[in-house]
């Protein structure tokens, strides 16, 4: 079995889904492995990973304000405020959301559904350099 590894890194411009399903596809085609595991990893505790519909805008947006109301940025209400009010509802986001997907590799192309897209999800307001570890294991 190969094994193949890189880092993606994605620019953001603050808070908001960013889809990077063309680089990730475009990264695991060019590895001629035919079947396999793909690993994506977010390097970081306020971003992170999702797969999601990436035919309706709306579902982006809905999901960013879903987020909004359940980790609020409320001055006083965190702790953890080291980096704005923004801090510590960015770590939760990604607690909720989580910093790792694991996409089967069928065909020599992730194995993602007709609508299924991959997203950065920043949590943070202003814009952040990310970095993003791939990791395909196949054959």
């Amino acid at each position: 079995m190969a094994q193949f590894a890189e880092i993606l890194r994605v620019q953001t411009h603050g808070q908001g889904l960013v889809e990077i399903t063309r680089e990730v596809v475009d990264w695991t085609t060019a590895r001629d492995a035919e079947v396999g595991l793909l690993t994506v990893f977010c390097r970081h505790t306020s971003a992170s990973l999702l797969i999601q519909e990436n035919a309706a805008s709306a579902v982006r947006a809905d999901l960013e304000a879903f987020f909004e109301r359940i980790a609020p940025e409320q001055p006083g209400r965190y702790l953890h405020d080291d980096e704005g009010p923004d801090d510590m509802p960015a770590h939760i986001r990604a607690a909720l959301t989580g910093v790792s997907l694991t996409i089967p590799v069928i065909g020599g192309r992730p194995a993602l559904g007709t609508w299924q897209g991959i997203y950065l999800f920043e949590h943070r307001r202003r814009p952040h350099r990310r970095e993003i570890a791939l990791h395909l294991g196949g054959e």
